[in-house]
């Protein structure tokens, strides 16, 4: 079963047919993904009765490579496997690349999970080929910011419920990409639907996340490409009212985001929603239709300048050249010079 890169749609796909490697070894920065399978190999491969003699879960802090590989060449008892999994491997004491004496000859009856977040395991050594032979090597990446409201679109498809684009927009833009949170935003909005209800609103997503469904970073955007200056310097002004829930460096982050891409839709060899969808990277051609929008109102040599400006807002709200400027300020300052 070896392959060199799986995602986790794969992998679940797989256990789902009980179609079950010696090894998994799940690392990377995006610690939703390591939970996700590790979770259903918890809860799925055994019996409950089976787990009470055939699951162990470790934790890396508390023990060594050694000891995992001592579990793993157990036998299981009165059942088909085994099922160790070892949490926060990347803590394990010990070298983990003693590991691959054990791969070399894994016992077929265990199933060896090891959850090594935040990192991931450098590729030219032998260890991750040894692994990639024996099992499934996963790497769990961050997901980029256009991936986002994608990703929010398919897990509640998953769960039978929509979001229309701007509730969708908008949480992606509050909550970012840290995907644990943002699924547990999500559960807690298909659970507030009310009976019989499968769509999720901005008015929704207002009321019980608490984000302004008038004043966010969507709205702060789209009032940019527009150039609606009454509406931009709204939104500021109520961002400088509520800093809190509207940190300014995750405000310029968006507008950096936004700008950036916008500079990379201008080399599309094709400008249309397709085409500049497919040039980014979009999953829908719907995110293109700002940036289409956006070329006609900035050229690139202004959008180069934006871009700068907003590094350099970034800069003085940090401290670096700056110490009186409040943030309000500086935000208002950075508009100006976007719009004119």
């Amino acid at each position: 079963m070896a392959k060199k890169e799986w995602s986790c749609d794969e992998i679940l796909k797989t256990l789902q047919a009980k179609q079950y490697s010696p090894i998994y070894f799940l690392m990377g920065e995006e610690s939703y993904y390591i939970d996700l399978i590790s979770d259903y190999i918890a809860d799925n491969v055994l019996t409950d009765t089976e787990k009470e003699f055939n699951q162990l879960m470790m934790y890396g802090a508390d023990t060594d490579v050694a000891s995992v590989i001592t579990a793993a060449k157990r036998y299981p008892m009165m059942a088909d496997h085994q099922v160790i999994i070892v949490k926060e491997a990347q803590a394990l004491s010990g070298n983990i690349d003693d590991l691959g004496y054990y791969l070399q000859k894994p016992l077929m009856s265990t199933i060896l999970v090891l959850c090594h977040k935040y990192g991931a395991l450098d590729r030219r050594k032998k260890l991750p080929a040894l692994i990639e032979k024996a099992g499934v090597l996963f790497e769990s990446k961050k997901i980029k910011d256009n991936q986002i409201a994608p990703f929010i679109t398919a897990y509640l498809k998953r769960k039978g419920v929509d979001a229309e684009p701007k509730a969708a927009m908008m949480l992606a833009e509050f909550i970012g990409a840290d995907l644990s949170r943002l699924t547990g935003e999500l559960d807690k909005l298909t659970i507030s639907l009310p009976q019989g209800v499968k769509r999720i609103t901005p008015e929704q997503v207002e009321k019980n996340i608490g984000i302004s469904k008038d004043y966010n970073n969507f709205e702060l955007k789209n009032a940019l490409i527009s150039k609606d200056v009454l509406k931009a310097y709204r939104i500021i002004k109520y961002y400088e009212e509520n800093p809190k829930k509207n940190p300014i460096q995750l405000v310029l982050a968006s507008l950096f985001s936004f700008y950036s891409n916008l500079m990379l839709a201008y080399y599309a060899p094709e400008k249309t929603e397709q085409g500049v969808a497919a040039w980014l990277g979009l999953k829908s051609a719907w995110g293109a239709k700002d940036y289409l929008t956006a070329m006609r109102q900035y050229n690139g040599v202004k959008t180069m300048q934006i871009i700068g400006e907003i590094r350099n807002a970034d800069a003085r709200s940090k401290g670096v050249g700056n110490v009186s400027t409040d943030t309000g300020d500086i935000m208002r300052e950075l508009l100006f010079k976007i719009l004119n």
